[in-house]
């Protein structure tokens, strides 16, 4: 298999995160492509028309996108568990969701930086993104500490790699401030071999 890769991109650092967690590295190619919202890599438009990274080619059946859908697939496909089951499958998922969400803003305020001329930039639309941050960070501090707790889950992946994309591109905006419970897990996890080994660069 070979997955489109960018080693900045929070949402391929979930997917190479679980295959290390799964110990299955040596199963999927990381393919790089230099790629931005408007100047799509030209391979990668052919794997994905989305032209959005990851995206992950097997040997069978269609290429798969998004993050979600992949690393849904690599958790069945090798029989992780990174995704439970049972009655808390709906919180778990969520959880991802939430981490995933994180990471959309953070990217699209990246973007708006860097691909939109200054005198076409929106500080008003960047700072809505950060608010969306922020409330998120609030919740994941509060009401979300207890299920960060306890077994890796995909869920916890998710918060993990938008965290770091937090440390990595909008560090300046000290995204711990008074979130103690959260900064506290996060510096836990970030120690795992899995994401010590994906640390973005670029």
């Amino acid at each position: 298999m070979k997955l489109y890769h960018s080693p900045a991109s929070p949402f391929v650092r979930k997917v190479v995160v679980l295959l290390h967690e799964l110990q299955k590295t040596d199963a999927v190619a990381l393919h790089a492509v230099a790629t931005t919202a408007l100047a799509s890599d030209a391979e990668l438009k052919i794997a994905n028309p989305l032209a959005k990274l990851p995206a992950l080619e097997r040997p069978e059946g269609v290429t798969l996108y998004d993050s979600r859908v992949i690393t849904v697939y690599l958790d069945d496909l090798f029989g992780g568990g990174f995704y439970p089951t049972g009655p808390g499958r709906w919180d778990h998922l969520t959880l991802e969701a939430t981490g995933d969400g994180i990471m959309d803003s953070g990217v699209a305020m990246i973007y708006e930086g860097r691909l939109r001329p200054a005198e076409q930039q929106s500080e008003a639309w960047i700072e809505a993104q950060w608010d969306k941050i922020g409330r998120t960070l609030d919740a994941l501090n509060t009401r979300w500490a207890s299920h960060l707790s306890g077994p890796v889950t995909m869920g916890q992946i998710s918060v993990g790699c938008a965290l770091g994309y937090l440390d990595f591109r909008l560090d300046a905006r000290n995204w711990r401030g008074d979130r103690e419970a959260l900064a506290s897990w996060y510096e836990g996890f970030s120690q795992r071999s899995s994401m010590q080994a994906t640390a973005p660069v670029g």
